[in-house]
């Protein structure tokens, strides 16, 4: 089926519903620090960039984490909420223009650690968590491409501020740009190579090139172990 030009997917929200403009406001103030810069770099009003973060918060809850002028300055920051929800759009808008496919990067490795159904396992590539059956110590995981975030090196949030609890570093391997989606290829070491799939905007925004450093990350729970002898 080929979608319309001026196809969008949406979040929706009790009375709201975030879409494309608005991922690309949030994705803004991030790369600039400011409401303000945002929308003149966007090429809209101030006035209704602010409105639309209101409105977006008054639904979603805190979006924007205003710091008002001082011997520091001011500007403006996303909150974790804000970042889980333009990811969960990128998802949402790959999964719909049929980009997203099922490939996945397997790792193989040995548990070192449990707690619960969640296993440490230390892969060649550095130490994993995932879901895996009880009484199993030598693990194949899986990694599905539509699983994976990627950020700057600088930008990669704590441990206790994100629920991806796997960060790996790398280097982007190869490219390729889809309408709307992009399929990225990161080298993370050992001769592994994890596959992504990002929007065109978070390549633009991250500066996404052959050889750039990129970490990746990928929630435990989205890590399925499978035994291996």
């Amino acid at each position: 089926m080929d979608l319309p030009p001026d196809f969008d997917v949406y979040i929706g929200g009790a009375e709201e519903t975030l879409g494309q403009r608005d991922v690309e406001l949030l994705r803004a103030i991030d790369s600039y620090g400011s409401i303000n810069r945002a929308a003149t770099e966007l090429g809209r009003s101030y006035s209704r960039a602010q409105q639309r973060i209101v409105a977006l918060e008054e639904c979603f809850g805190d979006l924007v984490e205003r710091n008002r002028g001082g011997s520091g300055g001011g500007g403006s920051a996303l909150t974790e909420r804000a970042r889980s929800l333009t990811v969960r759009y990128e998802r949402l808008q790959a999964a719909v223009t049929g980009v997203a496919e099922t490939e996945e990067t397997v790792l193989s490795g040995k548990v070192v650690d449990r707690e619960g159904r969640l296993a440490t396992v230390e892969t060649s590539v550095g130490t994993v968590k995932a879901l895996a059956p009880p009484d199993s110590e030598k693990l194949s995981l899986a990694v599905q491409a539509d699983a994976v975030t990627l950020q700057a090196p600088d930008e990669t949030p704590s441990p206790d501020a994100t629920s991806a609890r796997n960060h790996l570093s790398g280097t982007v391997k190869s490219l390729e740009r889809g309408e709307g989606v992009s399929h990225v290829t990161v080298d993370v070491g050992a001769a592994v190579d994890l596959s992504a799939i990002v929007t065109v905007a978070s390549v633009e925004r991250l500066g996404l090139e052959k050889g750039a450093p990129v970490t990746v990350s990928f929630k435990a729970t989205a890590t399925r172990g499978v035994p291996t002898t």
